[in-house]
């Protein structure tokens, strides 16, 4: 399965948060939406990552995109996971799998000669009619928050002027 794509509207889910509400896709139709989804929680680039997307959560909130990580850890580790490192985002749990497999972020990887099944860290922009407005594969893990806010800022940005074609 592929990974899903600029254009396309973004497959809904509903996933339950560690605060104990839940979350679904569709009932954010109308707002913007960045879902960066990881591997798992505590572990080195994981904890790394989601600091840097809580740092810079309330310049996301400026640009009205509400931020949710999404992990195929349960929700008693996403609760241990933010208490333990002060985050802010919320956080989806999936261990089923539901949204990562419906996204294509559940892929063969290669590690040291080694294949297994795992995520493959990405995050999406969704826009406000619910299509996925950018995909980002986290290639470097520290600075990937930043990237996606300047995913977001581009997306602002007025477009230039273009001039007709001279005959």
């Amino acid at each position: 399965m592929s990974i899903a794509q600029e254009g396309d509207f973004a497959p809904d889910f509903s996933l339950p948060l560690d605060d104990g509400t839940s979350f679904t896709l569709s009932g954010h139709r109308g707002h913007r939406l960045v879902l960066y989804f990881y591997p798992e929680d505590d572990s080195g680039g994981c904890v790394n990552e989601n600091q840097e997307f809580s740092a810079l959560s309330a310049q996301f909130a400026q640009r009205g995109a509400l931020l949710v990580g999404i992990s195929p850890n349960d929700l008693e580790s996403h609760r241990k996971f933010r208490a333990k490192y002060g985050l802010v985002v919320p956080l989806a749990a999936d261990p089923d799998r539901l949204a990562i497999e419906a996204f294509g972020l559940w892929q063969l990887k290669k590690l040291y000669g080694r294949e297994f099944m795992g995520l493959i860290r990405t995050s999406f922009i969704i826009d406000a009619d619910g299509r996925i407005a950018r995909t980002i594969r986290a290639t470097r893990i520290i600075g990937h928050a930043q990237k996606m806010l300047e995913a977001l800022d581009a997306m602002d940005a007025p477009k230039p002027a273009t001039k007709g074609k001279k005959a």
